[in-house]
């Protein structure tokens, strides 16, 4: 399956909307996606799995890596996930401690960055 991407922004928000599956193969180009938003000046970024159908090891090193390089800039990163499957797989990885995780991006946007991961 590819793997689409769409940015929006809302307020102080970068919205990155990430569709399909998300595996060794289609990783790399989230993995460009998120480092041309950062080092483009994005400061609080919530990444929306709500049409993600899969996500593997490779897709969840990307995401701790952009959350890794968010923090050392003094940004804020947060997941938008309502999907149980992928819910799961953040619980199983003990990644549900790490990543702020969030229904609905109104949810992630309203916990402010504090509540982004910052």
């Amino acid at each position: 399956m590819e793997l689409s991407l769409t940015t929006r922004t809302v307020g102080e928000h970068t919205v990155l909307e990430v569709g399909g599956e998300v595996d060794v193969y289609t990783a790399p180009r989230l993995r460009e996606r998120l480092l041309e938003l950062i080092d483009g000046g994005a400061r609080h970024v919530v990444v929306d799995l709500g049409r993600v159908d899969f996500l593997d090891s490779t897709g969840l090193g990307v995401l701790v890596g952009a959350l890794k390089r968010l923090r050392a800039a003094g940004g804020s990163f947060a997941l938008v996930c309502d999907k149980e499957p992928l819910l799961k797989i953040f619980r199983i990885t003990a990644l549900d401690q790490v990543f702020p995780l969030h229904p609905t991006v109104d949810a992630a946007i309203g916990a402010g960055p504090a509540g982004t991961g910052v």
